[in-house]
């Protein structure tokens, strides 16, 4: 339907076209000769737009004419307003010209005045700093004067008082002078007495010396007596050592007396010979240098085994080269085989601590105690260990029981003194132990 309706709208614009636009001819005549010109129908098309595209911009240009020049007329008229007012604006802006011009002279003026206000300002300020410090001054010395004229009237009040005290003793110095002759009586009454006492007390002194000489005497025998008898101790102790074979500098290495030494510059001083109790003292120093190495003694001989761990034993290998009871061939034997019944009790012949038990190869069941002071001893080849490592052991307290563990041939106690890490042989330990004990 729209297409049929667009077919006759076209159609009917087309049947305008061609009435308005006809195909026209002009036809000239020219010297009996006809011809035409042909215009077609789109070139009238194209005429009339040419001419209707002129006609409207002539209309168009005279309108725009017209407005221009009323625009123009207006512009002029502005100009000439804007030319007037800045004419009335020049002539203000010469009367603030003149107006700042006068308001500035004013101000320099004013500015001089102010600085020369301030210049007063300052030697006024000056002035009174001045007169301050001076009234200062005034007042400190006022302050001086016055004190100074108190200081004044206190002197004069002591020299009134002094005055005064000594005319009192010029009053009293006359009864001095009587009193004083009886005081020099009673100071050689005094005098004599004292002469008296004194030669009492010279002969009483005399008798105290006498005594104290009998005094020390005695003290000096029997502390003479009290050092041989440590000394013959000290030797039968140290000779009890030399039998166990051990080395006394040694065995006291660790129980030396603590170090006394002395020192410091030497100032000469003059001393009395022969003061009291000189010798006294000197055997008093003698015998406490044989007490403390008594006492040292008696501290390591309490540390050495010197009895023997069986009650009742042979001995049936000794210290030193033998022949091996297994192979047979010689060898090193750094103990003493102690034979005895089997089981038979084990006793640690010297306090310590236990420091090993338990199995240990060739040796079977062994114990190890530390006596302390470098010495150890081990027990081998043991049926029953009866302590335990770190235990403290007591003198003559039973450790074990006599067996034949590890390589043994049969029942015995393999029984070693170690001393600082040697070898000692333990049957010199034990006779030096039956000297002790006999006596």
């Amino acid at each position: 339907m729209r297409r049929e309706q667009r077919r006759s709208l076209k159609n009917r614009l087309v049947d305008l076209k061609n009435w308005l636009f006809p195909e026209r001819q002009i036809h000239l005549r020219t010297a009996g000769r006809v011809s035409f010109i042909r215009i077609t129908q789109r070139a009238q098309i194209s005429f009339v737009v040419i001419f209707l595209l002129a006609g409207g911009w002539m209309t168009y240009a005279s309108v725009a004419y017209m407005r221009n020049n009323a625009v123009v007329a207006g512009k002029d008229i502005l100009i000439s307003n804007s030319r007037q007012a800045y004419r009335v604006l020049l002539g203000q802006v010469s009367e603030y010209q003149k107006k700042f011009t006068s308001l500035t002279t004013d101000m320099e003026d004013s500015h001089d005045l102010m600085m020369g206000l301030v210049e007063k300002n300052f030697l006024l300020r000056k002035s009174l700093t001045t007169v301050a410090r001076k009234l200062d001054v005034t007042r400190t010395q006022r302050e001086q004067f016055a004190s100074a004229r108190e200081s004044l009237k206190e002197k004069l009040s002591a020299i009134e008082i002094k005055v005064r005290d000594m005319l009192k003793q010029n009053f009293s110095l006359t009864d001095n002078l009587s009193t004083a002759e009886a005081d020099l009586q009673k100071a050689l009454a005094e005098r004599n007495k004292s002469i008296y006492e004194g030669t009492r007390m010279h002969r009483r002194i005399k008798g105290l010396e006498t005594r104290l000489t009998d005094i020390e005497k005695v003290e000096e025998d029997s502390i003479q007596r009290l050092t041989d008898s440590t000394t013959t101790y000290i030797e039968t102790l140290e000779k009890v050592v030399r039998v166990a074979g051990l080395n006394i500098k040694h065995l006291l290495k660790d129980y030396q007396p603590l170090a006394n030494g002395q020192g410091g510059p030497f100032i000469a001083a003059t001393l009395e010979k022969n003061l009291p109790g000189k010798q006294l003292k000197d055997q008093l120093s003698n015998l406490d240098i044989h007490l403390g190495r008594w006492e040292a003694l008696q501290t390591v001989m309490r540390k050495i085994p010197l009895s023997a761990p069986l009650n009742n034993f042979s001995i049936t290998s000794s210290f030193g080269k033998r022949r091996d009871p297994i192979n047979k061939r010689w060898a090193a034997h750094y103990g003493l085989d102690l034979g005895g019944p089997f089981k038979s009790s084990v006793y640690s012949p010297a306090p310590g601590v236990v420091s090993y038990t338990g199995w240990n190869g060739k040796y079977g069941k062994l114990i190890e105690i530390n006596h302390g002071a470098g010495l150890k001893t081990r027990y081998g080849h043991l049926h029953k260990i009866l302590v335990k490592k770190g235990q403290k052991i007591k003198f003559r307290q039973r450790i074990g029981l006599l067996g034949s563990t590890g390589r043994s041939t049969g029942a015995h106690l393999h029984y070693e003194v170690v001393f600082r890490g040697k070898a000692k042989n333990p049957m010199k330990f034990i006779k030096a132990g039956q000297n002790v004990f006999q006596k």
